[in-house]
């Protein structure tokens, strides 16, 4: 019985127990604290520059994706195409593989004036292959 009236007494001193302004402010201080470091290193939160950064090269790579796309297409569908990839792989240089799909005018994506380099560098690529 010893042992109930050691543990009633922690239970009454632990109802009884009223915490200060001081100590609540705090505690709530150092849990919003922990809730940041815990968020932005394992929760995987990230800043909104972070995020506007992460968003504009998504859109780059997906943007030189399609451009490549088109480029390979408009680079296959003429009817000297075989005459062009043969003088394209001519080419040993991947600076002048690139220089000759941007000159030739099939990395200009419809409503631009100048060729889209990233296209024109996928387009070089598969082309190349």
């Amino acid at each position: 019985m010893v042992i109930q009236s050691s543990n009633s007494s922690i239970a009454q001193r632990f109802e009884s127990y009223q915490p200060s302004k001081s100590i609540l402010v705090w505690a709530c201080v150092a849990t919003a604290i922990a809730t940041m470091i815990i968020g932005f290193s394992w929760g995987g939160w990230v800043t909104g520059g972070a995020s506007r950064s992460a968003a504009a090269t998504a859109s780059d790579i997906a943007r030189g994706e399609l451009a490549s796309a088109v480029c390979v297409e408009k680079f296959r569908a003429g009817t000297d195409a075989s005459q062009r990839i043969t003088a394209f792989k001519a080419l040993t240089d991947s600076y002048k593989k690139r220089q000759f799909v941007e000159e030739g005018g099939w990395a200009t994506m419809p409503g631009q004036t100048s060729p889209d380099r990233l296209g024109a560098q996928g387009c070089a690529t598969v082309l190349a292959t």
